[in-house]
């Protein structure tokens, strides 16, 4: 008599090298390209939106308006106002796009192409988080073959869905459709579109992953730009009302206050790098955001009594670097030089100011 399978223990299998705790925190990484074939459509919709607002071989880029899409999606202008034109076809779909898939569109591309509602495009691009099946990738390496399927199947995939009324394959509309290229048509791998989307400052708002290095910081100018006009000048109010006397230019100033202002410059532009930073990886307002934090977190003691601008200032420079903000994605990127230098970013806007002024008498004297 037959007893149970032969059976083993079941052992689990430790995690390979040190357990990081992100990992403990928020479960392993998804890879992009697994992460996209997950989205939604609306979350697809957003992706391609920031792709698109990435193509900076266009001059113009927006999506298709108006009643119906006629076969267009993400239209792409080398030259604005020029008649030359991209299509990026976006289909969110949980399969490899097959011809069945498409057969429309391009039906759409011919037609409306032929009583003139818009010129042939250039090139016209699929785009599908699972790529296209094998079937279709034959079919955009042979044009010809692509363009003689499309014809034998225009009345049972086209005629009747173009538009609400049919739209037989005439005799004039054939001649049309044998003069277009079949070969402006393909598909763009989502392997280049997410390289592509990496570029953008909402990759790691999409998909995590860490905000790449920060390259190194330049030296500032040796003589100040127009751009550090204000914090500049508020740097020699404070060193005035500690010496007592007016201080206009830094060869004015003793070796320790020369090397603060040299300092103070350095630390001006690391908060400029990082504002460039911020605008390059992440979305619009993340650095804006930090700025407004450390501006609360040292307004209390940049307002308070100081025996001079000077103390004061050096005073609100340290409780900046003192700060702890856990809020911003930047934190992480973000070093002991541009806190300080986020102040006089803030002193150069007038946000901050190192010598108050009372009744016309200097409370800091």
């Amino acid at each position: 008599m037959a007893g149970p399978p032969s059976t083993a223990p079941i052992t689990a299998h430790p995690a390979l090298g040190k357990l990081d705790p992100h990992v403990v925190a928020s479960g392993p990484a998804i890879p992009p390209i697994e992460r996209v074939a997950l989205f939604s459509e609306e979350q697809w919709e957003h992706f391609t939106d920031e792709w698109a607002a990435s193509l900076t071989d266009y001059a113009k880029v927006e999506r298709a308006s108006g009643a119906g899409d006629k076969g267009c999606d993400i239209v792409a202008f080398p030259v604005e106002g020029g008649a030359v034109w991209d299509n990026y076809q976006c289909k969110h779909y949980d399969k490899p796009l097959t011809p069945t898939d498409i057969w429309l569109e391009l039906g759409k591309i011919c037609h409306y192409s032929f009583i003139g509602e818009y010129t042939v495009p250039r090139k016209y691009r699929f785009v599908a988080p699972r790529n296209v099946g094998t079937k279709l990738a034959s079919y955009f390496r042979r044009p010809a073959t692509l363009k003689a399927e499309l014809l034998k199947i225009w009345d049972d995939k086209c005629k009747d869905d173009i538009k609400s009324v049919p739209v037989p394959l005439t005799a004039e509309l054939r001649e049309h459709i044998e003069k277009i290229d079949f070969g402006i048509f393909g598909y763009l791998p989502v392997l280049d579109l997410i390289d592509q989307h990496k570029k953008t400052p909402h990759f790691v708002a999409r998909f995590g992953l860490g905000l790449p290095a920060r390259s190194p910081v330049d030296p500032p100018p040796g003589i100040p730009t127009a751009d550090e006009t204000r914090y500049v000048q508020q740097l020699f109010e404070a060193y005035s009302d500690n010496k007592g006397r007016q201080i206009t230019i830094s060869q004015d100033l003793p070796v320790s206050l020369q090397k603060h202002f040299n300092r103070s410059r350095e630390s001006f532009y690391s908060a400029e790098a990082l504002r460039n930073f911020s605008r390059d990886n992440l979305p619009s307002g993340e650095f804006e955001n930090l700025q407004e934090q450390i501006y609360t977190g040292v307004a209390d003691t940049c307002e308070g009594v100081h025996a001079c601008g000077l103390t004061r200032l050096i005073a609100t420079t340290n409780r900046a670097a003192d700060l702890s903000i856990t809020s911003s994605p930047l934190m992480g990127k973000t070093e002991i030089t541009d806190l300080h230098g986020i102040c006089h970013q803030l002193a150069n806007v007038d946000r901050l100011t190192w010598v108050v002024e009372k009744d016309g008498e200097d409370v800091d004297s």
